[in-house]
């Protein structure tokens, strides 16, 4: 049994590989492809693809969030294992090969899955409504070591105006930790850094350079690390991120088309899923847009084609053209135009925008929202209020993060569609390069094979099919 390294490098690329010495000299020594990502190319759902080796049509994860019909609820960034549908690559390791122990390090779907290890962000959230740094740890004891070696978890520097390579950093460190300490034989690691100055600056600007750089002097460690263990080291990326230029406010014009409704409380809208004839819960440069009456799709069909800057209007059957016509996607799914991407805002004046559009807020938000990557430019005193935010988050007090632009104008880049060039085509790489996997491997790895990639690494005697 040969032990793996499996890295999710987010927003991964040729170009952003070119700044990455460390790296780069890995892919060198082994093998790289680009990969063939899948229908909605966003975090939730290719992970689930490579390690299941399923499309979403069958693991069910049809984006970072979808509407959920049993309980009348829409949902970004759910935790927990049992959403996604099918056998995992630990678990198929293991059905061959008893003993077969795994790691996962900040990969999603982390909470309740078959891991013998996991470490994920999992905040206090108090009973007064205050929200404190932290991660969830399995078995428990691994939780005191690493906030003893490393400190809490930064989960501000995960996500929002002050994410930066301090996340990356203690997911690394965590991860060194843990092939050091641990003898698990596939180690996973989830390392978002290149989200962050991509979305915020494009992945043509020279922040987006920098930020490749910092990732792979922070990578450096970790990949001496495993070469010291003899580990084989898989790096993936979910996708490439690609220049924006045009947000498209898709349920704006299912609102002005009568088809989406809102609920007023004290002054603010909110969407009202259960009422609308359609809404959207829009994820990048994807949409699901749910129909509750089914003599109402050619209407919203109409209205969606109809809209500045979306390329497809998918139905049941051409989702599944896409291995995308899963119950949980949308009646219909909007795919946006090259360079376009979709908002979550449903309001038509900004004053009775809901109070959670101003914060971070990734579970309240019916739909992504990159904005939250900023400090509003528009308020002069934004980072400043932020500033007494935390002071009183360490005092203990009730605090408001209402920093964050309703102007979707600043966003530079995206994803979601599938790549349109190599420049915005994730890559694949493998310090391996004499796995027979190789021998039928070409310039496109498929995400859907990474989990018999990993199982061949790992050295599991058996077929990748499951049973």
């Amino acid at each position: 049994m040969t032990r793996v390294l499996l890295l999710d490098v987010v927003g991964l690329t040729a170009t952003a590989l070119a700044h990455m010495p460390r790296l780069r000299a890995l892919a060198a020594a082994g093998a790289t492809s680009q990969l063939g990502t899948v229908l909605p190319a966003v975090t939730c759902s290719v992970q689930s693809t490579m390690l299941t080796g399923l499309a979403p049509a069958q693991h069910g994860i049809v984006g970072n969030g979808w509407f959920h019909r049993d309980i009348g609820e829409v949902n970004l960034w759910r935790q927990h294992n049992a959403l996604v549908e099918g056998e995992k690559v630990w678990e198929t390791a293991r059905r061959h090969s008893p003993g077969f122990t795994t790691a996962n390090v900040c990969w999603w779907y982390a909470m309740g899955a078959s891991t013998d290890v996991t470490v994920t962000p999992r905040p206090v959230y108090h009973a007064d409504g205050r929200k404190s740094p932290d991660f969830y740890s399995r078995p428990p004891a691994i939780h005191d070591r690493l906030t003893g070696e490393l400190g809490d978890f930064p989960l501000f520097r995960y996500w929002g105006p002050t994410a930066s390579i301090e996340s990356s950093r203690w997911i690394a460190e965590a991860t060194r930790s843990v092939l050091r300490e641990e003898s698990s034989d596939l180690v996973m690691a989830y390392l978002p850094h290149l989200d962050y100055d991509l979305q915020r600056f494009g992945p043509d600007s020279a922040e987006a350079d920098r930020a490749a750089a910092e990732l792979d002097a922070v990578l450096a460690p970790l990949l001496d690390d495993a070469t010291a263990a003899g580990a084989t080291v898989v790096a993936v990326a979910e996708y490439g991120i690609a220049r924006a230029d045009r947000p498209v406010d898709v349920n704006r014009a299912l609102r002005r088309a009568g088809l989406l409704e809102v609920q007023v409380q004290q002054g603010r809208e909110l969407l009202d899923p259960l009422a609308s004839r359609a809404f959207a819960v829009a994820d990048h440069q994807v949409a699901h847009v749910y129909v509750a009456d089914p003599s109402d799709v050619a209407r919203v069909r109409a209205v969606l084609r109809d809209l500045d800057g979306v390329d497809e209007v998918l139905d049941r059957a051409e989702q599944a053209r896409y291995g995308l016509d899963h119950p949980r996607s949308g009646e219909l799914v909007v795919v946006a135009e090259p360079g376009a991407w979709f908002t979550y805002y449903y309001w038509l004046d900004d004053d009775r925008a809901p109070d959670f559009a101003r914060g971070v807020e990734i579970h309240k938000k019916p739909g992504y929202d990159p904005a939250e990557l900023f400090f509003d430019p528009a308020d002069p005193f934004a980072k400043l209020r932020a500033g007494f935010g935390l002071v009183r988050k360490k005092l203990g007090l009730r605090y408001a993060m209402d920093v964050v632009p309703l102007d979707p104008t600043h966003v530079r880049g995206t994803h979601g569609r599938l790549p349109e060039s190599s420049a915005d085509t994730p890559l694949l790489i493998c310090s391996d390069a004499t796995l027979p996997f190789w021998d039928d491997a070409r310039d496109l790895v498929p995400a859907a094979r990474v989990r018999d990639l990993v199982l061949e690494a790992a050295g599991v005697p058996a077929p990748a099919t499951a049973s």
